[in-house]
């Protein structure tokens, strides 16, 4: 007879897993279980999926070898029930057990689901805390309960104090909290940059190539490319990844950290967020490891305080914002978005040529950095006025590191301001003019940048004066938004007009574009 079962979710595959802290093999039974309720309930892409299961395999063979007793059910057996507390049902009832425990799980959604099944279960059920986070729900709900507005960077100055990382003396290194006004050159030709390594990429092994398989056969309709596969699966592989990035990527990182070139998928960045966010990385030895390359010389200040502002800043204050504000969180529209989202947003299939950049980075490779989410597809969504939960859901789906805790706050709060900005200070909204700033994408658009009104003038343009007029009595309160209205009265008013006749136009048929 089995004592207790373990549970371990598809995000909490790393070499340390909180809820078997403390239990013993003996009289202990983990459970795995790749099912159909967690394919399906977001549209995923092929790769997503494919890095979940086989890192969720490769934990159940180091989990083995480490002596744990480990039942691992595959999507395709038979009698696989499709859902994480069915095989619960099924474990406890085949092992006898009387203790079910879990890592808190991070989505609201996985968290409810399980709470109202231990409610009835007839065993002590109880969740293990994620303390591979660095900040607990606790800490967050005490740190933002006295404050009007919630803000990332005191969050982020917080806690730099509280894990001591890049200080001197009590002091930000270097005299600076943030060095984000030094992380925003445009990437220069091909010839003139500093050479671009990308991601260190790994050959599928056995495990991996089965888990293709099952792929390929059973979730054929999933987006976006699965092959070539080259993530990695493991701790190991995950380490040796980001070590690779210290050595090539973080010296160039802090500088071109906004960049976005039409012929560089992944720029200097480090393609991490989706190792850390399954737990193959520990994010604490990131930030450290980081700090320790500045200290040693390899990398500037500016490169390292902006990779570690990613990671100690803006990952746990996301994840804090959800938890604070869930479940309503995900309903919120205060701009009272109404639009479908366009099924270019699938397909890439745009006159866009950023957009279609964008787009055809996610299809291939399960990512897209940061300012070509919020910029590009978010900035687009935003000024089109596309249904939050589509964009949501979208978001969710199509990107490796995308688990709701994480997504829904960057996508209704940053990228939407569909809170109506409880986090952000403002709507990230802009015109084609920053997209040409920061890339090289409208060189050979089919769309002219400098144009604001007219058949051929770029969408975000008109589209960005629409949403500014459109929004006015929201927004013209918001004081970081003054300028913005004050530019939009000083302006023609037939110029305006054209500009948002071209934005109706275009709104009715956004696939038109």
């Amino acid at each position: 007879m089995t004592d207790r079962i373990v549970l371990v979710l598809g995000d909490q595959v790393g070499a340390r897993i909180p809820a078997l802290d403390g239990t013993d093999p003996d009289g202990t039974r983990v459970l795995l279980a790749e099912v159909a309720s967690e394919v399906g309930y977001a549209p995923h892409h092929a790769k997503k999926i494919a890095l979940v299961f086989s890192a969720m395999r490769h934990c159940a063979e180091r989990l083995r070898g480490d002596g744990w007793q480990v039942d691992y059910v595959r999507l395709d057996d038979a009698g696989n029930s499709g859902s994480l507390t069915g095989e619960l049902e099924r474990a406890v009832a085949a092992h006898g057990a009387r203790e079910v425990r879990v890592t808190e799980p991070g989505e609201w959604r996985v968290r409810e689901g399980l709470r109202t099944w231990g409610e009835r279960a007839d065993v002590d059920f109880a969740f293990v805390e994620d303390d591979r986070f660095l900040a607990d729900r606790a800490f967050f709900a005490n740190w933002a309960k006295n404050r009007k507005t919630l803000r990332m960077e005191y969050f982020y100055r917080e806690m730099r104090r509280r894990h001591d990382l890049l200080m001197e003396d009590g002091a930000p290194a270097g005299g600076e909290w943030n060095y984000d006004a030094d992380n925003r050159r445009k990437l220069p030709p091909p010839g003139k940059r500093p050479r671009i390594s990308g991601p260190m990429q790994f050959t599928p092994d056995a495990i991996t190539g089965e888990v293709l398989e099952l792929v390929r056969e059973h979730c054929a309709d999933a987006f976006g490319d699965l092959e070539p596969f080259w993530f990695a699966v493991t701790p190991g592989d995950a380490k040796r990844a980001f070590a690779h990035f210290l050595e090539y990527s973080l010296p160039y990182f802090g500088d071109y950290q906004d960049a976005m070139a039409a012929d560089e998928d992944f720029v200097f960045h480090s393609i991490i967020s989706m190792y850390v966010n399954i737990g193959l990385l520990d994010p604490l030895e990131c930030c450290r490891r980081a700090e320790e390359a500045w200290r040693d010389g390899n990398a500037p200040l500016n490169a390292v305080e902006g990779f570690v502002r990613q990671i100690l800043g803006w990952r746990e204050f996301v994840r804090g914002v959800y938890w604070l504000k869930m479940p309503d969180y995900a309903q919120e529209n205060a701009l009272a978005a109404d639009r479908p989202l366009p099924d270019f947003y699938w397909s890439g299939e745009t006159d866009m040529r950023c957009m279609r950049e964008a787009i055809g980075a996610t299809r291939r490779n399960a990512y897209a950095h940061h300012i070509q989410r919020l910029m590009v597809t978010g900035n687009f969504a935003l000024l089109a006025g596309i249904r939050p939960a589509e964009v949501a859901d979208w978001y969710l789906g199509v990107y490796a590191d995308a688990f709701e805790w994480v997504e829904l706050p960057n996508v209704a709060g940053m990228a939407l301001f569909a809170d109506g900005g409880v986090f952000a200070s403002k709507p990230y909204a802009a015109s084609g003019k920053y997209i040409d700033r920061m890339s090289d994408y409208c060189k050979g658009c089919r769309y002219d940048v400098k144009a604001s009104s007219g058949e051929d003038a770029c969408p975000f343009n008109y589209l960005y004066w629409d949403f500014v007029a459109r929004n006015r009595e929201t927004l013209a309160g918001n004081a970081r938004m003054g300028m913005m209205y004050r530019n939009l009265d000083k302006q023609d008013p037939e110029r305006v007009a054209a500009m948002r006749a071209d934005a109706e136009r275009a709104r009715a048929d956004l696939d038109a574009l």
